[in-house]
């Protein structure tokens, strides 16, 4: 039994032998629908979550990812850290969690995924004594989110720095979607990738480098994360925007098919995990409205061309960009520097 939680979703995971699909929705429909808030013990779990959030703090590599999403979706949702803060996590209690669990843990915004060893019609018929007698709430729909762009850094005694650039980018629903993911891995998806090739075989830049592109219902982001000296961050940060530039102007037919290969070889590789396979049936019912099997996104990667690509050139390069920096003095000239070089 686990638990996962996201900026868009939360997930109640179960993994068990084959016959125990009863006992497993039986916990799950407990858990979200019936769980039992006790002060006590929220109290106790309120110290833990206390703890996660420090420890994500004392390490890097994490927190520089929150630095860049809190400025660049700043004052929203979006923006806030998955784990809360101190001040939100002491202000909750049994009342204020069992008004937000009705409000959304609602049956239009809730889905069961099976994936294994079970018997469809038994799972039908379970779920429905298990969540049938579930209620609708009324709540407002969120305000779409929107990248709004903005640098942040903390100046820490560290032998390394860390920085993260990250520009707008085609949401879940865009047809955008699956271009900026061969884009991404083009960039910086693996040793054959741009950024790898540059920034670390050939100029020696960066011992950690690669790209990525996170995608959220309404919006979406093209991220990069390097670890570097500090004294050549700011030298890292051009090189990246001008790789970024580069791409965006023009990829090669070998180029191109090499990163929608690897990209179609992570999707079907992730069907060896039936965990993976519900998590992500789950995830494209809740955000797309229906599944779509992986011979569906391999057809869809197929489809992705050089011309499709130049039109991710208006989203990424139209709008704002985030940098954020953790490390000495001598890394925080790596946000001005990325912002010059990407509006060569």
């Amino acid at each position: 039994m686990n638990a996962a939680t996201g900026h868009e979703r939360t997930s109640f995971q179960v993994r068990a032998l084959r016959g125990g699909l009863p006992l497993a929705l039986s916990i799950v429909a407990d858990l979200v629908q019936r769980p039992i808030l006790d002060g006590d013990e929220l109290a106790r779990e309120k110290q833990v979550v206390a703890q996660e959030i420090a420890e994500a703090a004392d390490t890097p590599d994490d927190q520089v990812f929150e630095m860049a999403q809190a400025a660049a979706y700043a004052g929203q949702a979006l923006g806030r850290p998955i784990l809360g803060s101190a001040a939100t996590i002491a202000s909750a209690d049994p009342t204020a969690l069992e008004d937000w669990r009705a409000a959304l843990y609602a049956p239009d915004r809730l889905v069961l995924s099976v994936a294994g060893a079970v018997d469809e019609d038994e799972f039908l018929r379970r779920a429905e004594e298990g969540f049938g007698g579930a209620t609708a709430a009324v709540r407002p729909d969120p305000e779409p989110a929107r990248f709004v762009g903005g640098h942040a850094s903390e100046r820490r005694k560290l032998e390394q720095a860390h920085v993260v650039f990250l520009l707008p980018a085609p949401g879940a629903l865009d047809p955008g979607y699956w271009p900026i993911r061969v884009f991404a891995e083009a960039l910086g998806g693996g040793m054959s990738s741009r950024l790898f090739q540059e920034a670390r075989e050939r100029l020696g830049l960066a011992y950690a480098i690669d790209a990525y592109a996170e995608a959220y219902a309404d919006t979406g982001v093209l991220g990069v994360y390097a670890g570097c000296a500090p004294a050549d961050a700011g030298r890292l940060a051009e090189v990246a925007a001008g790789q970024i530039r580069s791409l965006v102007a023009h990829i090669d037919a070998e180029e191109l098919d090499r990163a929608k290969a690897q990209l179609k070889a992570a999707v079907f590789m992730g069907q060896e995990s039936l965990l993976a396979r519900a998590e992500r049936s789950a995830a494209q019912l809740l955000t797309l409205g229906a599944t779509r099997s992986p011979i569906d996104s391999a057809r869809d990667i197929d489809a992705v061309t050089d011309a499709r690509l130049d039109d991710l050139a208006s989203v990424m390069l139209g709008g704002g960009a985030t940098v954020s920096v953790l490390g000495p003095r001598g890394a925080m000239d790596a946000g001005p520097r990325f912002e010059a070089a990407l509006r060569k």
